[in-house]
């Protein structure tokens, strides 16, 4: 393989901000997958990702749609999507299965649940090299290569018009994005650097506070705390956690919350099995992404509530971990249920993809 821009390329990041920001912006909307980079020279493909590492062998279906639909030289930056079963929203964890060891599971899933990509950003063509260009040129030169691309390969919509992207950020949700992502027209591509801007959905729920783990760095401080929502058949669901705070914070939060401490045979997860000689149990569903990773939890009494900072949902958890606001001594654990979740209105991601610009 040898093209103007050599794999590997660590993408170009955006930063978080509140609000869709004014300026000399182009608009798109945030796909919620993972990040890719094509390297396509004739026959050759290699699909990079946001650590750098290929992810070539776990989507064969995508490099034989980037042999017959892509340039022949060229370097791409995109998303590699799933779409769920109703084909109306992304399934990201339909998308997380699809990183498996096994080859014959590999070629199942490449079957069953066929990926997409969605490009946004043009790295090389042909003998040349883009990165140096402004995002506005890169632009023009990717809608032009790809302009008759087929699926699973599509061209993500973008628009210059802040109220447009305003009712992207709106309405897209209903599809299962993230949210929208600003890029300064004139920017170049810059790996590893937070040069673009992303807005993303931002909400907050009371849940309890049913367990926590121990950080790495000593026996004394919390790592994180379990959270749960009560299900309309009155379960105890898990849904998240919390885990960012101050070192000096986690140490207080384990002294705080030892008069809750308590042992498995009352607690509503019965799946919490106990280890041999251990009094801390682990997750029986383990950790598809860390091997080993050590997921036993102390389990509490299901009696505190904390609100938490959100953006979405994936299916009944929260999709990203959550952030810490407030306890809520005023409210009872039985008040925290799936129904105090904002919903939004769905939207066909069919029409997301179909290809436009403005």
């Amino acid at each position: 393989m040898r093209l103007p821009v050599m794999p590997p390329v660590a993408p170009m990041l955006a930063k978080a901000v509140k609000q869709i920001p004014d300026g000399e912006l182009s608009f798109e909307p945030k796909w919620d997958g993972f990040r890719s980079i094509i390297f396509r020279d004739g026959d050759e493909v290699e699909i990079g990702s946001r650590n750098e590492k290929p992810m070539t062998r776990y989507f064969p279906e995508l490099v034989e749609a980037f042999r017959a639909e892509l340039p022949e030289r060229c370097v791409i930056d995109g998303e590699i999507i799933v779409v769920g079963a109703d084909g109306n929203r992304l399934d990201f964890e339909m998308l997380q299965q699809r990183i498996h060891p096994a080859a014959s599971r590999v070629k199942m899933l490449s079957e069953t649940t066929p990926a997409r990509f969605v490009a946004f950003d043009l790295l090389a063509l042909g003998d040349t090299d883009y990165t140096e260009r402004p995002f506005a040129e890169r632009r023009a030169a990717l809608e032009k290569a790809l302009a008759d691309v087929q699926a699973p390969v599509h061209v993500t919509p973008a628009t210059a018009d802040k109220a447009v992207a305003q009712n992207w950020f709106e309405q897209f949700e209903g599809a299962g994005l993230d949210g929208v992502i600003a890029k300064p027209l004139d920017g170049p591509y810059l790996p590893d650097k937070r040069t673009m801007f992303k807005i993303k959905h931002e909400r907050t729920a009371d849940c309890v506070v049913a367990g926590y783990r121990l950080h790495k760095s000593g026996p004394e401080r919390i790592g994180s705390l379990l959270l749960g929502l009560y299900n309309a058949e009155g379960v105890l669901a898990s849904v998240g956690v919390i885990g960012a705070f101050p070192m000096a914070r986690r140490e207080e939060l384990f002294t705080e919350l030892q008069p809750w401490v308590t042992d498995f045979d009352n607690h509503p997860w019965a799946w919490a099995k106990q280890e041999e000689g251990n009094r801390t149990p682990r997750n029986a569903e383990g950790s598809r992404w860390q091997a080993g990773k050590d997921l036993s939890f102390i389990p509490l009494r299901p009696e505190r509530v904390v609100e938490v900072r959100y953006d979405h949902m994936e299916g009944v958890r929260f999709r990203h971990t959550a952030q810490f606001v407030r306890w809520r001594e005023d409210r009872t654990p039985e008040s925290c249920t799936y129904e105090q979740l904002e919903e939004p209105v769905n939207f066909n991601l069919e029409d997301v993809l179909t290809p436009r610009s403005d």
